[in-house]
């Protein structure tokens, strides 16, 4: 055999490429991330359904006075107070959104546009507090503003973050002077 011959004879065609096998893997893949997301939902809905005993959100009165501060950030998620990874899913404390804040003598108003506005009465405020973190969500550290309420016989831990970061210590001054003045009148009473 000549040298050409036996090169030419080595040589091999390019394998052609099974589709069926690729396609095969991409629908399985495609499947599997599905039923991921699926479970993923159905934990989130397991979750409202096991804390179906907090009670409705109260909602903001018809006059609520003059407001002593506002600000407009991001509402983080809420969650037990303490626990800062047990988030509350009830009545869409879960879903985090744009939020606009609004602290007068009545308490605090929650305007979340897109999700459930929410209203924090001023005797149910226990605490407000700098923090770097709330369940999903982990900053620097005081780059969170964290109110703790008392809602039906739970603490909870809501957590903002204000669109000029600089106002929290302002915040954490007026609810923490809010919270003084409502223990001191309930212990008065």
């Amino acid at each position: 055999m000549t040298p050409l011959i036996s090169i030419a004879a080595e040589q091999k065609s390019a394998e052609v490429t099974d589709w069926a096998a690729r396609i095969g893997w991409l629908v399985g893949l495609a499947l599997f991330v599905a039923l991921v997301y699926w479970l993923m939902r159905e934990g989130w809905k397991w979750r409202g359904t096991l804390q179906g005993d907090l009670p409705e959100l109260p909602t903001a009165p018809d006059d609520p006075g003059e407001a002593t501060l506002t600000m407009s950030g991001r509402y983080h998620g809420s969650t037990t107070a303490g626990q800062w990874l047990d988030r509350i899913v009830a009545h869409g404390l879960g879903t985090r959104s744009r939020a606009e804040l609004t602290l007068t003598d009545a308490g605090l108003d929650v305007v979340r546009p897109g999700a459930t506005d929410f209203f924090v009465p001023a005797a149910a405020l226990r605490e407000a507090r700098l923090d770097k973190g709330i369940a999903g969500k982990v900053l620097t550290e005081g780059g969170l503003l964290v109110v703790t309420w008392e809602h039906g016989d739970r603490l909870i831990d809501s957590g903002f973050r204000s669109d000029r970061a600089a106002e929290h210590n302002e915040w954490v001054e007026a609810l923490t002077s809010m919270t003084k003045t409502s223990t001191t009148e309930g212990a008065e009473r």
